[in-house]
């Protein structure tokens, strides 16, 4: 699918991952609509970018909230054929801790927000796609969703993460293999250590030694290398019902 002239809906589109794909995108001639929570940071990137982007507010936990953020991306541009999913949260609480169990609705929050927020999008906004005419190679549209690292070698204190993006990767393939008979791909990226907002409240020496972890390149990664593989899965047919990591070589240690 060529990135020119499609219409994606980016979850987490505001800052981090999600800001750095709708970027791609407008740099691609594609249209981008923002769906987050954080209004000024949205509306603040929609208008700097222009026409080719629009933000909507969004709770991607909430049926309606979604509905209508899929609704005003068909009206504004006529149609969706590309989902980005990048809205996550997460906590770091052990099982068992100091201060004692892991708490429950923290643990069930994540999963709402990462795991059922991302396959609510999904079945969303797939209903819409549907509809598309298919191009030259029968694809009516491109799902991509984040996962982490975490999804195979979580730390300890990432039980809720880790579980939510677990599922983010195992829900991947039979969503494929269902969406595959209206030619739509469903893809997943995992990435590793990303620069993004989560670490700006760490030092420059700290974010330097997380880097060093990392075999090669020995740093952090961009969110513009999210973008750039974002892109490849657009473009590249093939692409379905997979997980790839985006971390420079990086298995991550216990603790």
């Amino acid at each position: 699918m060529e990135m020119k002239n499609c219409v994606a809906l980016v979850t987490g589109g505001a800052s981090g991952l999600g800001e750095a794909t709708v970027r791609r995108i407008v740099d691609r001639d594609g249209q981008a609509v923002i769906l987050d929570l954080v209004e000024e940071k949205g509306r603040q990137l929609a208008a700097e970018l222009g026409e080719s982007v629009i933000f909507v507010k969004t709770d991607v936990t909430d049926e309606a909230s979604v509905r209508a953020a899929v609704d005003k991306a068909v009206e504004t541009y006529g149609g969706i054929h590309v989902v980005v999913n990048c809205a996550g949260i997460g906590i770091a609480q052990k099982v068992v801790g100091k201060k004692g169990v892991h708490d429950l609705a923290s643990f069930t929050k994540v999963i709402q927000v990462n795991l059922t927020g991302t396959f609510n999008v999904i079945r969303l906004a797939a209903e819409k796609m549907i509809a598309n005419n298919p191009n030259r190679e029968g694809e009516r549209g491109v799902i991509i969703n984040t996962a982490s690292v975490a999804a195979f070698e979580g730390q300890i204190g990432q039980v809720a993460y880790s579980a939510s993006k677990g599922g983010v990767v195992s829900m991947t393939l039979p969503i494929a293999r269902e969406l595959a008979a209206y030619g739509i791909r469903v893809m997943t990226i995992a990435p590793g250590l990303i620069d993004t907002p989560m670490f700006d409240s760490l030092p420059a020496a700290v974010k330097k030694s997380l880097g060093a972890m990392v075999p090669f390149p020995p740093r952090l990664g961009y969110p513009e290398e999210y973008a750039l593989l974002v892109q490849s899965i657009i473009e590249n047919p093939m692409l379905n019902g997979s997980t790839i990591r985006l971390d420079g070589a990086i298995r991550m240690q216990p603790k």
